[in-house]
C-alpha cells in the first residue's frame, strides 16, 4: 500500500514537532509538509494534494474551520484542538475524527486508523460539507468573512461590507476592498451578521445601512437604495417596511 501523504498545519511550534515525532514512528505516514497558519495551509493543499491533513482548528490568521470553507476537495482531515465545546459537538455529530489537545501517540495511531478507512472509502468531501454545517449552526455574530480570490486570501472586517447579493448557492459580497464571492447562503448571513446593522431588503440582497446614500422612489410603490458606493438595488415592499422599521422613518 502506498504511504500516506501528510501535511501538519498548526500554528505552534512545538505541537509540530511532537506530532512530527509520533508520525515517525508510524511506517504508514510520508509527511510531505507543515504549515504554521491557515493561508500557508490551503495553498499547501493545492500544491501538494496530501491524502491526509492534520489541521489545527485555533490559529490566529484564520481559523481551520474558516482555512476549509476555501478549499475545493477537500483531503481526509485530522483535526486537533483545545477544548473547544462547539468545534467538538460538531466533529462529534457528523463522525469526524479529532484529537484534544495534548494527546499521547497511542490516540494519533487510533486516529491513523480511522484515516486509513476514510481515504478507502473516499467519502471525505461529503463528511468536511456537513461538518462545516453543523460548526456554522453554533456560530455567533460574524467580525469577518474570509474569502479566496485565485491565490489570494482576504479577510473582509464586516464593517466594510456595503451589501451581500445572492447569486444561487454562492453570494457575491461588495465591500470596499471590490467584490468576492463565496459559497454560502444568503439565509447563513442574515442570520449571522448584525440584525441592527444589516437588512434583507430584497431576496437577493442583504443591506449594511452604514452604506445608505439615498433611497428613490423607483416608480409607484417601488423603490431602490443607492449606496456610498454608487450600487442601485431593488427594494421589495417587504424589504422597504424592514428599511423604514430599522431607519425609523
Amino acid at each position: 500500500m502506498d504511504r500516506i501523504r501528510t501535511l501538519i498545519i498548526d500554528d505552534e511550534l512545538l505541537a509540530r514537532d511532537l506530532l512530527k515525532h509520533y508520525l515517525s514512528k508510524d511506517d504508514r505516514v510520508e509527511l510531505i509538509g507543515e504549515c504554521s497558519n491557515g493561508f500557508e495551509g490551503v495553498l499547501a493543499i493545492q500544491e501538494l494534494n496530501p491524502d491526509l491533513v492534520f489541521l489545527d482548528i485555533q490559529m490566529p490568521k484564520i481559523t481551520g474551520f474558516e482555512m476549509l470553507e476555501l478549499v475545493q476537495n477537500p483531503p481526509v482531515i485530522i483535526f486537533s484542538t483545545a477544548y473547544d465545546q462547539y468545534a467538538i459537538r460538531a466533529f462529534e455529530a457528523n463522525a469526524i475524527d479529532y484529537l484534544l489537545k495534548p494527546y499521547p501517540f497511542e490516540r494519533v495511531v487510533v486516529a491513523l486508523n480511522k484515516a486509513t478507512e476514510k481515504l478507502a472509502s473516499k467519502s471525505t468531501p461529503l463528511e468536511i460539507n456537513k461538518l462545516i454545517e453543523t460548526h456554522d449552526e453554533e456560530v455567533g455574530l460574524l467580525s469577518r468573512i474570509v474569502v479566496k480570490s485565485g491565490r489570494k486570501i482576504q479577510v473582509i472586517p464586516v464593517g466594510s461590507i456595503s451589501y451581500i447579493e445572492s447569486q444561487d448557492d454562492f453570494v457575491m459580497i461588495y465591500c470596499k476592498e471590490g467584490h468576492y464571492m463565496k459559497q454560502k447562503t444568503m439565509k447563513f448571513f442574515e442570520q449571522h451578521l448584525d440584525g441592527n446593522q444589516f437588512v434583507r431588503i430584497h431576496r437577493s440582497y442583504l443591506l449594511n445601512i452604514t452604506e445608505i446614500a439615498e433611497i428613490q422612489l423607483y416608480e409607484k410603490d417601488s423603490w431602490v437604495v443607492v449606496t456610498k458606493q454608487g450600487a442601485k438595488l431593488k427594494v421589495s415592499k417587504t424589504g422597504y417596511a424592514n428599511l423604514k422599521h430599522m431607519l425609523k422613518l
